[in-house]
């Protein structure tokens, strides 16, 4: 345990050191006025590790005051009443550090999903045709309604429709307060058990869809080289009027270093097409050097809950019993008819709660 808290201590005064650093470059003429990215950046880390250095100097100055209290309560010249006293400011003090190393802990091992506030999600039928489609439906409904109960904002980026008013795929992206840190944990296999609309025997089928969370980047957060990315033109196809087939709307972007393309044809403006196009290449590929560097971290030691790998069943959703199972922490909820209409607090807190608790283990 003392060795835990040499190596946070270790961390944190290497945060300070950088916090202190970076208040002097904000503070260069140079980078002040003649580099706004470089300025911004420095901006958004700084304000990362506010709260964390804050606590830091708190927790330190603490330290500084429980010492001075002991040495009051060792010197045998002092009277009783200032030694109760004394005594009384000591426990006080205690209780202060141990808060003040919890909150740090905290703020260190989640810091960076409560600093993301965008996100863009991916959802795919599976396994079990038109009801697997209908199912990410159901899904798709289910993240919409939880982010209007949070107050977020939802934009739709690609609808690929099924033939029974399901969705084979849908992209979106979600923007508010903490989103990362709320859907990070939605990433994987999702199945559901149910008498599907398509299916007159009443028998339970089994389907699945998957779901992806990519951290929506802003362009500071990630540099592209537009040359590493070859974009592609073409007429939409399906329905849309006229339109359609006289307008080359239709763009198709593939980054070469890491052969992620993208594909968009919702919109009749081509200009507004790779727009979004551009909006979900950035974000796979941010995903995809993050998910190199957790693989990296990982062999190390393990975090987070599962993989987040869209193979990786994580949840079962039983209509008949009315049970949501989170196989990842073990976690049944029988409320899963008010979960599916978007109220999935309970759900979301206990696999945040469980999340810290590892990441606090493996600190």
């Amino acid at each position: 345990m003392a060795e835990v808290k040499d190596a946070l201590l270790g961390k944190l005064d290497e945060l300070e050191q950088r916090y202190n650093e970076i208040e002097k470059q904000i503070a260069d003429p140079a980078i002040a006025s003649g580099d706004s990215t470089r300025l911004i950046a420095l901006s958004k880390e700084q304000g990362k590790l506010r709260t964390t250095v804050a606590n830091y100097r708190e927790y330190k100055k603490t330290l500084a005051e429980i010492k001075d209290a002991e040495q009051l309560l060792n010197d045998n010249t002092i009277d009783e009443d200032f030694r109760n006293l004394a005594k009384e400011e000591l426990t006080e003090l205690e209780a202060k550090k141990n808060t003040l190393l919890e909150e740090i802990q905290n703020n260190l091992v989640m810091a960076d999903e409560m600093d993301i506030d965008s996100v863009i999600m991916e959802i795919r039928a599976g396994t079990g045709g038109e009801e697997a489609a209908l199912f990410a439906r159901d899904l798709y409904n289910m993240y919409t309604r939880y982010a209007d109960g949070c107050k977020w904002k939802v934009e739709p980026l690609s609808f690929s429709p099924a033939e029974m008013g399901g969705l084979r795929e849908v992209i979106f992206s979600i923007k508010g307060k903490s989103a990362w840190s709320q859907l990070g944990y939605e990433a994987g296999g999702h199945r559901v058990q149910r008498v599907p609309e398509t299916e007159s025997q009443g028998r339970i089928h089994t389907s699945a869809a998957t779901v992806a969370v990519l951290p929506e980047p802003e362009e500071v957060d990630i540099k592209i080289d537009e040359a590493d990315v070859i974009e592609h033109v073409s007429r939409s196809s399906g329905p849309g009027g006229q339109n359609v087939n006289k307008v080359s709307s239709a763009i198709k972007l593939e980054h070469v270093p890491t052969a992620i393309t993208v594909s968009i044809q919702e919109e009749q403006s081509q200009h507004k097409n790779r727009a979004k196009a551009w909006r979900i290449l950035r974000s796979r590929i941010y995903e995809h050097y993050q998910s190199k560097k957790r693989a990296e971290r990982d062999r190390q030691r393990k975090t987070m809950i599962g993989s987040g790998d869209r193979s990786e069943k994580i949840r079962t959703y039983n209509f008949p019993q009315n049970r949501l199972t989170d196989h990842r922490i073990k976690l049944s909820l029988y409320s899963l008819e008010k979960i599916m209409d978007g109220d999935m607090g309970e759900l979301i807190a206990a696999l945040k709660n469980y999340d810290r608790e590892q990441r606090l283990k493996n600190l």
